[in-house]
């Protein structure tokens, strides 16, 4: 546990007249509250504020936040009380201490309209003090980097929630550090695999060239230098979250992603950006469409920096931004900067944001729904939608987006008064159903027995809920006769190329559809829509596929082989194109490829260097690449022909076959086939699914393990 001594020695760097006192005083009240409370690791609870202290303190805090964080979960999870910890520490900590204990307690990962709206009216409420959320963020930065003791459900919960909220609204009061570190463990957790690959790529990387970030720092050092501006430089490789969301995003492969690195100038004086600037452009070719320039235009809490991308050694792509020593204290704390310390006084940096104007122009956004993209980039609850209040005639408030109708209102209540709705009353006054409602308004709605919901309300309504229902309603009204014609419709398309319409093929494309069940299927082909030909694309689109193959496929297929490197596809997992790939060096094999889901790569995690990263080279194929499967099928005269009929009907060949287990009533079987990708194996497998007397089919790894 790090003592008392060492948090109070961190603050007295930036503020050697902090109150001491009062600070040990909370350290031992917050000690003494959480006395026999253990963390999931097996430390004393007290561990945990303690780390938040003192991350609030390397951001440079004041007395009353620090000591909030050594206090901010003695409220809610000891005998403390509101009324203890004002008494001891004054209404401001305990003001403090309250609204992180009420920011903890919202189930703010809750998709429920209910949890949405208190997270809504948390952001709104937030201007009477900042340093909530401050406290809240070094909360979960410090539960994010201990997440690995949590159980495995909640590690999931808790690191979606960070991604999807707390990570934003870092990103949002400019503490870009802490958004990034808190995306990258989230990252961790919810995509290991993903995060893996990228650190894999970077080794290789770094293996092929070098760790190149010390020289290009010391190129733009001597270039800096060599002009007379005064400057520190600093570089790094970026956050391997930061590189996932790139590729994502542009549908890039890591080796054609520009910019992973990083370059930060920090002057001495703003007419040095752009000094600085200039020299970078002559020095090295500027990307078009990659300059933004925050300085004049600076972001609304207080980002300020310039912001260009340029080719650097090798032809790379490199981002370097400039910005000056005050600039760069906003850009990292951000919001935070109005309330650091240095030499014992309040830190006047003419860039810092009033936070409370910035919190009063964020709430305003909330209210306008104005939200930036920045903060929503990630954040997928849908909780600051525009909304009205209206009124039944009862008094009781119903909630409904802006732009809503009657018909929607109706339905809020409950599904048979909207679909009984003939007319609404507004105020006392009869409207037409498509009215928009605003706020405060009385509606009282008109049912009559025997309505049924119209077509034409599918326009009028913009509730999900409404929208649904009327859907539904018209669907099951005309379902017996969509049912009926679906199931002709079926029967002639599949009689095209030479198959019936059986209940088991009916199914088998409903599930690969996810559609609930074969009726559902027949009536959605009934009522157009979907088209017989859709249903013969799902179960047999080999047999409508126009096959427009090269017969001179490349020589190569992989990418990102040495040169003199030869590879070969093992045994074990029989990787196809299409499916995510890496290589193992093997001494006198050469590369073996393996799916990245392959279990054998256990063996080799303790030989990072043998891993290479490879991916399949796009373009179309032959019917090469073998694979292995399982059927269980009916024993009975002609199922066997037909299967292998089937199998080639659908441009695949036979390789071997082998029964596996023999029963009076069933075979089950291994087969290896010849397909061109995994997208063809899955027709196959498909095709083979719906015969009626398929039990079962399997895609079989060598070793035999079921996927």
């Amino acid at each position: 546990m790090v003592p008392a001594q060492v948090l109070v020695d961190l603050v007295r760097t930036y503020n050697p007249n902090c109150n001491v006192e009062r600070i040990e005083a909370a350290y031992e009240y917050g000690k003494l509250m959480h006395t026999g409370q253990m963390r999931h690791s097996g430390e004393p609870y007290f561990t945990h504020p303690i780390a938040v202290a003192m991350i609030l303190a390397e951001q440079r805090l004041d007395d009353d936040t620090i000591i909030t964080a050594l206090l901010h979960d003695t409220v809610e999870d000891t005998k403390s009380t509101y009324q203890a910890v004002e008494k001891r520490f004054g209404t401001e900590v305990a003001q403090l201490v309250d609204g992180v204990t009420k920011l903890t307690n919202l189930e703010l990962s809750s998709k429920d309209n209910k949890q949405a709206e208190n997270f809504r009216k948390l952001l709104l409420a937030m201007s009477k003090d900042v340093r909530v959320i401050l406290v809240k963020l070094s909360d979960r930065l410090h539960n994010m980097r201990t997440i690995r003791h949590m159980v495995g459900p909640k590690q999931e919960r808790k690191a979606r929630e960070t991604m999807e909220i707390y990570a934003p609204l870092a990103g949002r009061m400019g503490m870009q550090w802490m958004r990034e570190e808190l995306e990258d463990l989230s990252f961790r957790v919810l995509n290991p695999e993903a995060r893996n690959s990228i650190m894999r790529r970077f080794l290789t990387l770094r293996k092929e060239t070098g760790d190149v970030t010390p020289q290009i720092t010391q190129d733009i050092r001597d270039l800096l230098k060599k002009a007379g501006v005064e400057a520190t430089v600093l570089g790094r490789e970026k956050k391997p979250y930061s590189i996932w969301r790139k590729m994502e995003e542009k549908k890039e492969g890591f080796s054609r992603l520009s910019d992973i690195f990083g370059f930060r100038i920090i002057t001495k004086t703003e007419d040095d950006i752009y000094a600085a600037l200039g020299l970078v452009h002559r020095r090295w070719r500027a990307v078009p469409g990659r300059f933004k320039d925050y300085v004049s235009q600076p972001k609304s809490n207080g980002y300020r920096s310039i912001h260009t991308t340029v080719s650097g050694r090798d032809g790379k792509r490199v981002e370097i931004q400039i910005r000056t020593q005050q600039m760069h204290e906003v850009a990292e704390s951000g919001v935070a900067a109005h309330w650091s310390y240095r030499n014992g006084e309040r830190a006047e940096n003419p860039f810092a944001v009033d936070p409370f104007k910035w919190l009063e122009e964020l709430t305003e956004h909330v209210a306008n729904n104005d939200m930036n993209e920045e903060f929503l980039e990630h954040v997928k609850l849908d909780m600051f939608a525009d909304q009205v209040f209206c009124f039944t005639p009862k008094g009781d408030v119903i909630k409904l987006p802006r732009g809503a109708t009657p018909i929607d209102f109706a339905y809020a209540i409950h599904t048979r008064i909207g679909s009984a709705c003939v007319g609404a009353k507004v105020d006392g006054r009869r409207v037409p159903l498509w009215t928009r409602l605003r706020n405060g308004q009385s509606v009282e709605i008109t049912t009559a027995e025997g309505q049924r919901p119209q077509s034409t309300w599918m326009d009028i309504a913009v509730t999900g809920r409404a929208k649904s229902a009327i859907r539904k309603a018209l669907r099951e009204e005309h379902r017996e006769g969509f049912v009926r014609l679906g199931r002709e419709l079926a029967r002639v398309a599949l009689e095209r190329v030479g198959k019936k319409a059986t209940d088991k093929a009916l199914g088998t494309a409903a599930a690969h559809m996810g559609i609930g069940s074969a009726e559902e299927l027949l009536a959605k082909i009934g009522s157009a829509e979907m088209t017989g030909s859709d249903l013969v694309g799902v179960l047999y689109p080999e047999l409508v596929r126009v096959d427009e193959l090269s017969q001179e496929e490349p020589a190569e297929r992989i990418v990102g082989l040495e040169p003199g490197q030869f590879a070969q596809t093992s045994g074990c997992c029989q990787p196809l194109p299409g499916e995510r790939i890496v290589g193992i060096a093997t001494r006198g094999s050469g590369v073996l490829v393996h799916r990245i889901d392959c279990e054998r790569l256990v063996e080799y995690e303790d030989s990072p260097e043998r891993w290479i990263d490879l991916r399949w080279l796009d373009g179309k194929r032959m019917a090469d690449q073998e694979a292995t499967i399982e059927v269980t099928m009916a024993n009975d005269a002609g199922v066997l022909g037909r299967i292998c009929t089937l199998i080639g009907e659908h441009n695949s060949n036979i390789s071997n076959l082998e029964f596996t287990d023999r029963k009076q009533d069933f075979y089950r079987m291994t087969i290896d086939i010849e397909v061109r990708d995994v997208e063809h194996l899955i027709h196959v497998l498909t095709a083979v699914e719906a015969d009626s007397d398929v039990a079962q089919v399997l895609r079989k790894n060598r070793n035999h393990q079921t996927e």
